[in-house]
């Protein structure tokens, strides 16, 4: 008997212990949810942009948002990024580029290209896969070379953010425009991934989609070796004519290759100039934003 009664007690005293416990993990649950729930209510207040004030400073800073479109990473540079000793130092003296205009106070986003690791209208048709999904593969390569130049930016000391308009939160922040304007104003380079999220429109419309949203002052088009809006293809015709300003309606006639026309008649709809250039150029970026003649202005 008496082992029987020791043994109803212990087992007592063990139900008791285990419900003190539970009591105390799910207080500890509660906690940790309040926690989360005031983090996520910090995190959407610093995120608002509307109605925000700025910096004193910021009032003296020219509002010029730039859009870089393809060609920030050209295939040698993309080569300098995985190792290619050859070109080393491409994607450092561009990004180098990129801070001297940043430390000049211009608000910059930058959109882009990945058709250096693969090219959905070309190489889907050779594999026998359909566009859309060659596009998507396409969107993916942006993604990996805008992680790329964030981890070079961030080495030289430029505050950047990436925005990726197909959803991949382990690595990118999604494309929200308000977000994308507030980095902005904070003075933090916005790397636009992803395209438009959307197939069977090129990178161009990306760029002139963005610099629409964010009310850019001018989209600035970073070519690879090419200096401006030619009548023909410089590196084939060496007779072309360069032009050193254009119209959108130019471009649209007489079917100049320069940029998609769906970019271009965007552009043309919210009066944001594109100024055409060399990015090889050394302080192409800074002469522009400083009134120089530089490559090939669009505008109407």
């Amino acid at each position: 008997m008496s082992n029987s009664v020791e043994t109803e007690v212990e087992t007592k005293e063990e139900t008791s212990t285990q419900n003190e416990v539970i009591t105390e993990e799910v207080k500890t649950e509660k906690v940790e949810n309040e926690e989360s729930t005031d983090n996520n209510q910090k995190d959407t207040e610093t995120t608002r942009p509307i109605n925000e004030e700025t910096d004193s400073n910021s009032e003296d800073i020219e509002n010029l948002k730039m859009m870089l479109e393809e060609g920030v990473i050209t295939q040698e540079e993309y080569d300098a990024i995985v190792g290619n000793t050859d070109s080393s130092t491409g994607l450092q003296d561009d990004l180098e580029a990129l801070k001297k205009a940043y430390e000049m106070g211009a608000q910059i986003a930058i959109v882009v290209g990945g058709g250096n690791i693969f090219r959905g209208m070309k190489n889907s048709s050779k594999l026998g896969m359909d566009q859309a999904s060659g596009d998507y593969v396409g969107m993916l390569a942006t993604v990996m070379n805008a992680i790329a130049i964030q981890s070079e930016l961030r080495k030289i000391g430029v505050d950047c953010r990436v925005q990726s308009a197909i959803t991949m939160n382990k690595i990118a922040e999604p494309y929200v425009r308000f977000r994308a304007i507030r980095h902005l104003e904070k003075n933090r380079v916005v790397i636009f991934a992803a395209g438009t999220g959307n197939p069977f429109f090129t990178t161009d419309t990306a760029a002139a989609l963005r610099a629409s949203e964010i009310g850019a002052e001018a989209m600035l088009m970073a070519k690879n070796g090419v200096d401006g809006v030619y009548s023909d293809d410089p590196r084939v015709n060496p007779e072309a004519k360069k032009y050193d300003k254009i119209s959108y309606d130019d471009i649209i006639v007489k079917g100049l290759k320069v940029m998609d026309l769906t970019s271009c008649a965007l552009c043309k709809q919210n009066s944001i100039p594109i100024c055409v250039f060399d990015f090889s150029l050394k302080d192409s970026i800074t002469k522009i934003l400083n009134g120089e003649n530089v490559g090939t202005m669009v505008e109407e």
